[in-house]
């Protein structure tokens, strides 16, 4: 394998050259708190992606994710981050040890810096690792008492897809108790992006137990502030919801 500066350098260079002012002013407007952008999209990274892999095909799994790391610690944008976690999703299903899971919880403490970072980790990423390892799922839980914020909202964002999920010819359901209590432990977080992912967790985990998702919300609303009560009952019936949204307002 050549020099991995010689493949982060012409990654970092295909970026550069589509990216714009107007993405970047763009992509800001999700970020109030500030970020450190480029200016390229989604479907810019993508295609960066599909074109690098395309051109060195001879690359290996293992070798890509040195090439992912390394990138990783060069980083300068919030969209180079997004262009490393991407380079593995075709690897991730069918390739690498268990041991992987411990790589993206570095990642996530010493890399994500912004809640498009964790989500596209857990969501794509780490998602496809988790879909053919299934016994790993619940190992997550612990990132839950992270000192960081980011890994924090990934422990509730990486089961979103998990509640219950086909996997071949069977299917898995996360433990609700897993859910709950991953809940409890977070519920006086005071970063709003870790609040958030508590709602969106929950608001998945209605669709199939909403009498349970209601309960826990009827006993814990006075310690929910109400922008999370509000993600947890988005998928609700309008009775229920504002039924749940007067009992907040009476705490």
């Amino acid at each position: 394998m050549k020099n991995l500066e010689i493949y982060v350098t012409r990654l970092k260079k295909d970026l550069k050259n589509v990216s714009t002012t107007d993405k970047a002013e763009a992509s800001r407007r999700y970020f109030p708190q500030g970020i450190n952008c480029i200016g390229a999209t989604a479907s810019d990274i993508k295609l960066i992606i599909d074109n690098f892999q395309s051109n060195n095909a001879e690359l290996t799994a293992i070798e890509m994710l040195s090439i992912t790391e390394y990138l990783l610690q060069e980083a300068e944008f919030s969209e180079e981050i997004l262009l490393a976690f991407g380079l593995i999703n075709k690897f991730v299903k069918n390739n690498y040890e268990d041991v992987l899971l411990l790589r993206f919880e570095f990642w996530l403490e010493n890399h994500a810096t912004n809640w498009s970072h964790v989500d596209d980790l857990c969501i794509k990423t780490i998602y496809l690792f988790l879909m053919s390892r299934p016994h790993l799922i619940a190992k997550t839980q612990h990132w839950a008492y992270s000192k960081v914020s980011w890994c924090r909202r990934a422990s509730n964002v990486v089961w979103v897809k998990f509640i219950k999920r086909k996997m071949g010819k069977s299917i898995y359901c996360l433990d609700t108790e897993l859910v709950f209590k991953n809940c409890d432990v977070l519920i006086d977080d005071e970063n709003e992006f870790v609040q958030k992912s508590i709602g969106w967790l929950l608001k998945v985990t209605s669709v199939q137990h909403e009498y349970r998702v209601i309960d826990y919300i009827q006993h814990n609303f006075g310690e929910m502030p109400q922008s999370t009560i509000r993600y947890a009952i988005e998928k609700m019936d309008a009775n229920t919801r504002k039924r749940l949204r007067t009992l907040n307002k009476k705490s």
